[in-house]
């Protein structure tokens, strides 16, 4: 497309519906309920760690039984050591659209990973990666200058960021030397929601009790065997740079490499400690990142998300109707 976006969704097809929210919000029940109730629906999962094989307990992925009773889509596509980026997932959704579209059946996004949810909507083209010219880059220390060059080689791009935020210059940099194109002209970027088919609900829950729904669920997920499956991914090939900053994946990692080494801290009540709290925080820029987008309707609810499974039924009735 001339802006930079590319269409992910089949032509003809019934648009998808997408359930967004933090994590321990309550999405994939919510999901669940509404695939139960209408027998058309089929789940495709937006969640950037749901897609490692042998990542189940501690991402949460839909159990076995669930899975069988609901098809679910974008689940264990490589395993945790292998590279996967944005433009993987949106191969591996589009993939799953025309599936689900070919049967007639309805879809449902569902996750929390708000940039992979995005990618999907709007269509972006993401470029590639250059490891070799990025890590060039970084033997620059003045931030500065290198935005200086971005400045003579993009002038647009380098315009849509802070001089100083070495992050996304050194990035611009990167796809503008390495791909031989400007960085602007893959598109304007997150910061643009153009109208789109997609119907986005958003299941928002008070942050204290999120806060409480995090806590808990790492407690059910100690008891159902995370620090096992930690270990046997530690007994396994380096994990890819993504997958190693999982939440709570990292944490136990680095407990149980102390204990392979002999070495008494982290404990694992250190470990949980940080995975909630990184996890609370993560939520609250979920939150902060959805809150930009004025297309998705909000369906509050005080504890329970399953209290409003019958308007977002309507809703999703409207959609397709």
């Amino acid at each position: 497309m001339a802006d930079g976006r590319h269409r992910l969704l089949p032509d003809g097809a019934r648009p998808p519906l997408a359930i967004v929210g933090t994590t321990a919000s309550g999405k994939s029940s919510l999901a669940m309920a509404l695939a139960r109730r209408r027998g058309d629906v089929e789940l495709v999962s937006v969640d950037s760690m749901q897609v490692y094989r042998g990542m189940d307990i501690g991402t949460a992925k839909p159990s076995a039984e669930e899975r069988a009773e609901i098809r679910h889509h974008v689940i264990d596509l490589v395993d945790p050591w292998d590279p996967f980026e944005v433009h993987s997932f949106q191969r591996a959704v589009a993939d799953a659209l025309a599936d689900i579209a070919a049967r007639d059946q309805l879809a449902v996004l569902v996750g929390g990973t708000g940039l992979y949810l995005q990618a999907v909507i709007d269509g972006f083209e993401i470029p590639g990666r250059f490891p070799e010219v990025a890590a060039e880059l970084d033997q620059e220390d003045d931030t500065v200058a290198l935005h200086g060059r971005l400045a003579q080689l993009d002038p647009l791009a380098a315009s849509r960021m802070e001089p100083n935020n070495r992050r996304r210059v050194v990035r611009a940099l990167e796809v503008t030397l390495g791909s031989g194109r400007a960085f602007s002209s893959y598109g304007p970027g997150v910061a643009t929601r153009a109208a789109s088919p997609v119907r986005q609900v958003g299941i928002r829950l008070p942050q204290p009790v999120v806060a409480d729904r995090i806590a808990a669920r790492y407690d059910q997920q100690l008891v159902d065997g995370f620090v096992a499956e930690v270990e046997r991914l530690a007994d396994g090939p380096p994990l890819s740079r993504t997958a190693a900053q999982a939440l709570g994946y990292r944490e136990l990692l680095a407990h149980v490499a102390a204990q392979h080494a002999g070495h008494p801290e982290p404990t694992l009540a250190d470990a949980l400690d940080e995975a909630v709290r990184r996890t609370r925080a993560f939520a609250r820029r979920q939150r902060a990142w959805f809150r930009r987008d004025p297309r998705i309707t909000w369906l509050d609810a005080d504890l329970d998300p399953a209290d409003r499974a019958d308007e977002l039924l309507a809703i999703a009735a409207a959609h397709w109707s």
